[in-house]
């Protein structure tokens, strides 16, 4: 059994599992109970309605940039809705409840009274929104413990506000524990319910007709969480929001598969103590949603924002850019946020909680962001089922209002001060409808073509075919030479040709989308010759722990317990694997008889610390002669040993050097394993 092991990124030992506790200013290894409370003055904010707010959508947007700085708002007494963590591998909740606005029932509304906050209007009115999409979407919340009130609240804020209902009884909403239960519930807490009743209002708020699934973790440890994570998207949602989470640590980027699911828009809050990255919003799978000082002004859209002095950012310690993070961001790794919605507590949503307060309460914290950003992503639709959807709107900036004033700390732009572009509190901006929501446009589906073949009967043949573009995953399917097939699902073509003459071979592939592409090739079949049948290469899987006759650059022939494991035997070859600038090769001459056909076979292992699907940063290259006969890159890595066999082109003759190179880019490591090599001829 193959035993997968991937080198650490900077070495090729692997490091034992740590933590270490963030010391970025604004953020200690456990989230403050309390934020401090810039000294901005101004006006009171004044109890919002419904009426005042308009869903229209204009045809194209004036102007990128919010058309002036939010003005000051008035800074009102909150607090922290969940305690703080008391271990460290536990997480609190980003949920602000204002304090100087009393709880009031529903029933104690005066006549025509609305409550104090921001509504489901309003927010639509701001982000240029619809409430008549998200039919048929799910959007799952994931908190800790339980709120025993969730689902009567949930009525309660919906009939207010006039949203179609979502109960438990016709399944819109379900309220399930971090093992997809219906019972037993977590305990009640009462600072969680705070969070899941703003993070369910939230969602109602902003997709109207999505159903909800709210799944409750037994605690709020990291384990549970990650449990509940898990289980959201094992039910089937597509939209996961998390308002969680707590100082970044050693082992994160293992923990990261928790987050790492493609096809699902998964957000995360980046905090409530300004500068200072956190997880899971570092993660490099996540959308990490900052948040924004939200106004009402006289301008063309009717709103402006700022960013919120207590939204979180920084770059992450250890967590890699992702590729798709193109924007200049000044951290070398991963940078928060992606992008952001309302979060200033003083401009804060109104919510109806009752189990741990009295009725309806205004809540901020960039717990308010993260719902109403994964709400936006339901609204625009089903992510690819290859995608990571935090790439989204970087791929379409246009589609967000950017916010360019305001900042969450001392360190300057763009980590901590908002400005034109990108910048840590508030990301690419603000919701301009959901076109930066919105999965790209696919690509055109095309197939590679191998070029003409030439194969003696009775040789074994492996050809692996590719394509770009389109919907993946693919199908294949091919007209070929008699004997030969190819796998419907990877594209490789095998067998043994029967037949001697010429072929053309066609090749189509058919993507999830039911896009087609083809291409065709010459496949001639010779009749196979005398010859000697004979293996040709000297030390083929390196058992006696010496190169000769290989000649290799140094560290490439290794022993089991150096860090990789060999196919058979002890003894493999090992390129790369540093996670730095590297080159590595391995080679061999042999002399191939006149009048033989001749095969090269090898069983290769990649592992890649690489998450690009689309980008070849580490290479293998493989060729005989002067010839280059397969490349392999890290978008190739695999969890155990697979055999690759090439027919060597007709006329390779004489004496023929193979050589394997592989060359490694200055970061995140990709290892290239060799074993159990042949040179084959008849």
């Amino acid at each position: 059994m193959y035993a997968d092991s991937q080198p650490d990124n900077n070495s090729r030992r692997r490091r034992a599992p740590g933590w270490l506790i963030s010391t970025c200013a604004g953020r200690g290894p456990i989230m403050s109970a309390a934020v401090a409370i810039s000294a901005a003055a101004a006006v009171m904010l004044a109890p919002i309605t419904a009426s005042a707010a308009t869903t229209s959508h204009p045809a194209a947007k004036a102007s990128q940039p919010t058309a002036a700085p939010a003005p000051a708002v008035k800074q009102h007494p909150y607090v922290h809705a969940c305690a703080a963590p008391a271990k460290r591998d536990e997480v609190s909740c980003f949920a602000l409840r204002r304090t100087d606005i009393k709880g009031v029932r529903e029933n104690a509304l005066a006549p025509d009274a609305t409550p104090s906050g921001y509504s489901p209007a309003n927010l639509d009115s701001a982000y240029k929104l619809s409430a008549s999409a998200g039919s048929g979407q799910t959007v799952a919340i994931v908190d800790a413990m339980n709120d025993p009130n969730a689902a009567s609240d949930l009525a309660t804020y919906r009939s207010q506000w006039g949203l179609p209902a979502c109960t438990t009884n016709s399944g819109c909403f379900r309220q399930l524990n971090q093992n997809g239960a219906t019972s037993p519930l977590p305990a009640n807490d009462t600072g969680w319910a705070g969070e899941e009743s703003l993070d369910i209002d939230m969602v109602s708020a902003i997709c109207p007709l999505c159903k909800i699934i709210l799944v409750e973790a037994n605690s709020a440890s990291n384990a549970d969480l990650y449990a509940a994570e898990n289980e959201a998207v094992a039910l089937g949602a597509k939209f996961v929001s998390n308002s969680w989470g707590g100082g970044e640590y050693a082992g994160q980027t293992t923990d990261d598969a928790t987050f790492n699911h493609p096809g699902v828009a998964i957000t995360a809050s980046s905090g409530d103590d300004g500068t200072g990255a956190a997880y899971p919003a570092t993660s490099q799978y996540v959308t990490a949603v900052g948040g924004t000082t939200l106004t009402t002004a006289s301008n063309a859209r009717g709103w402006a924002e700022s960013a919120w002095s207590g939204a979180g950012s920084g770059c992450s310690a250890f967590d890699p850019k992702p590729s798709w993070q193109t924007v200049a961001t000044s951290c070398s790794r991963r940078a928060e946020a992606d992008v952001s919605a309302v979060a200033d507590p003083n401009t804060g949503v109104a919510v109806y909680q009752t189990f741990g307060a009295s009725g309806w309460v205004v809540y901020g914290g960039t717990s308010v962001a993260s719902p109403v950003i994964a709400s936006v992503y339901a609204l625009a639709g089903t992510p690819g089922a290859a995608d990571h959807p935090a790439s989204y709107p970087y791929a379409h900036p246009t589609g967000l209002f950017d916010v360019i004033s305001g900042s969450n700390g001392t360190c300057g732009a763009p980590v901590c001060t908002a400005g034109t572009g990108w910048d840590g509190p508030t990301g690419l901006g603000t919701p301009d409808g959901t076109a930066a929501f919105t999965a790209s446009s696919s690509t055109t589906l095309t197939v590679a073509n191998p070029g003409n073949q030439s194969t003696a009967t009775g040789h074994a043949v492996s050809l692996t075919m590719t394509a770009s573009g389109g919907t993946p995953p693919y199908t294949w399917s091919a007209t070929l030479p008699a004997g030969l097939t190819i796998n419907s699902s990877t594209g490789v073509i095998s067998g043994t040709p029967t037949t001697v003459g010429s072929t053309t071979a066609t090749v189509t592939v058919h993507d999830s989308a039911s896009h087609t592409a083809s291409t065709s090739f010459t496949w001639t079949i010779t009749a196979t010759s005398g010859c000697t049948a004979a293996q040709l290469l000297g030390n083929p899987g390196f058992e006696t722990g010496s190169a000769a006759p290989w000649t290799t650059t140094a560290g490439v022939i290794n022993p089991n317990g150096a860090g990789e494991t060999s196919h058979s035997g002890t003894w493999y070859a090992w390129l790369d694997g540093y996670g730095t600038t590297h080159t590595d090769t391995v080679a061999q001459t042999v002399t191939i008889p006149s009048g033989c056909s001749a095969s090269l076979s090898f069983w290769l292992h990649i592992d890649t610390a690489e998450t690009t699907t689309t980008t070849q940063f580490d290479k293998l290259t493989v060729t005989v002669g002067s010839t280059t006969v397969a490349t392999f890159s890290n978008l190739n890595h695999v969890a155990g040993y697979t055999l690759h066999t090439i027919p060597l082109a007709a006329g390779t003759t004489g004496s023929t050097t193979l050589k394997f190179t592989g060359t490694e880019d200055s970061s995140l490591q990709t290892s290239f394993v060799l074993d159990d090599l042949a040179i084959n001829v008849s």
